[in-house]
């Protein structure tokens, strides 16, 4: 979607601090407050701007591992797909999940309390969504760099 320097000063501006109230918003980007909202507006109709939300702190909450699972599976029909997505989606220690392409089908992004936990729950949960062929586990060390903002494209 084509969009302009205002709309991705907004963009940069909401992903920064959502909480930013229209009249904040507008004195950042140098713009009254009624074509600040109409923008808003328009990039919220448009699924640019898809919901607004708080970041936490995972480690605050008790999630002390973030693994990423490397998961292949037997079947490649779309029932099978969608009967393993579904599957996920109903996982919340799964914070995401991505169908890639490579030597894996899908990569998921998993929280666990501590490394015993964690191992409960690949074995007794991950292991058994439908049509697992094979998974692999990748632990987190660090957090080099922390999910961050889309960048934002430069307006034409």
């Amino acid at each position: 979607m084509p969009f302009d320097a205002q709309d991705a000063a907004i963009l940069a501006a909401l992903q920064g601090d959502a909480r930013l109230t229209v009249a904040q918003l507008s004195d950042r980007i140098h713009l009254s407050t009624s074509p600040t909202w109409r923008r808003v507006k328009r990039l919220e109709e448009e699924g640019v701007i898809t919901g607004y939300q708080a970041s936490l702190d995972r480690r605050a909450l008790g999630w002390g591992v973030l693994a990423f699972i490397s998961v292949s599976i037997e079947d490649h029909s779309d029932a099978q797909a969608r009967a393993f997505e579904n599957a996920v989606a109903a996982l919340p220690e799964i914070v995401a999940c991505w169908s890639i392409a490579g030597s894996a089908d899908f990569l998921l992004q998993v929280v666990g309390r501590d490394l015993d936990a964690y191992a409960e729950f690949a074995m007794t949960t991950i292991r058994r969504l439908p049509g697992i062929k094979a998974m692999q586990t990748t632990f987190t060390l660090k957090e080099v760099k922390p999910p961050a903002p889309w960048p934002i494209p430069r307006p034409d």
